[in-house]
């Protein structure tokens, strides 16, 4: 099936008419907080281009990503642009080279810079290593289930992961660390039942700035939940699975 999809960037003034959606319906609260978090990125480098279908006139895809001092990861990154997220979809959108497609964009944009980084993870809600690796990056450093890829010259230092597991012991009870980076984790936020965080004492932190999240608990940093200094999930999950953890881990008590 032929497509014809368009690259856009996405700025503060075209923003309205090429959501960055991420796939979550532009009605949702979760999305209106996105969007207020996306205006104070672009003052600091951020960019984003998407896919759009000149057919359907839909977003299909798109790439966010940073400068590497500014990026909202648990990485060291100075030097680089380092990408936030990439993202495909329906799945007949896959597999077609529309990701490679924005992750060249990117490449291209980081002239000048050491080259190009980006965090890939096994779990979900972040992109797999493979895309990456076939679009020549290589890995500079793994931890766990998670990858730190680069492409770019060898000249100066290569990115890493910061130590955020010296950060995990300052939680105590029930907590839950995130940013508004992701949509879908600012929608749970806000619709999380009181009585939940009541019956827990949940302690709820918002990373406010890049530095916060790069000394986040976890890699991911964008959303942790953690129970007396233990990583129970660093992904966004629905109320249910929340639920099903705060059972498992009252079990285990």
């Amino acid at each position: 099936m032929k497509m014809n999809l368009r690259i856009v960037e996405v700025n503060c003034e075209n923003l309205a008419e090429y959501p960055p959606a991420c796939f979550i319906s532009t009605k949702n609260e979760g999305y209106k907080i996105k969007l207020n978090w996306l205006r104070k990125r672009f003052c600091e480098g951020m960019k984003i281009k998407v896919l759009k279908d000149e057919e359907d006139g839909k977003i299909h895809g798109f790439i966010e990503y940073v400068p590497g001092e500014s990026a909202w990861r648990a990485v060291e990154a100075k030097g680089y642009l380092f990408i936030h997220c990439i993202w495909i979809s329906p799945n007949k959108y896959k597999n077609r080279g529309y990701g490679s497609s924005l992750i060249n964009e990117c490449i291209k944009d980081a002239s000048g810079k050491l080259g190009v980084a980006v965090a890939a993870s096994e779990d979900s809600f972040m992109a797999g290593k493979e895309i990456f690796l076939k679009n020549g990056f290589k890995i500079a450093a793994e931890e766990g289930k998670h990858q730190l890829l680069v492409k770019g010259s060898h000249q100066g230092s290569l990115p890493s992961f910061k130590d955020y597991k010296s950060q995990l012991s300052r939680y105590k009870g029930w907590h839950i660390v995130y940013s508004n980076q992701c949509p879908w984790v600012a929608r749970f936020v806000n619709e999380l039942d009181k009585p939940i965080i009541d019956k827990l004492e949940l302690k709820i932190t918002e990373l406010s700035t890049a530095e916060e999240a790069q000394n986040a608990p976890s890699i991911y940093s964008v959303f942790t939940l953690i129970h007396d200094s233990k990583i129970l999930t660093e992904h966004y999950i629905s109320r249910t699975r929340l639920n099903n953890i705060i059972k498992a881990a009252s079990r285990e008590l």
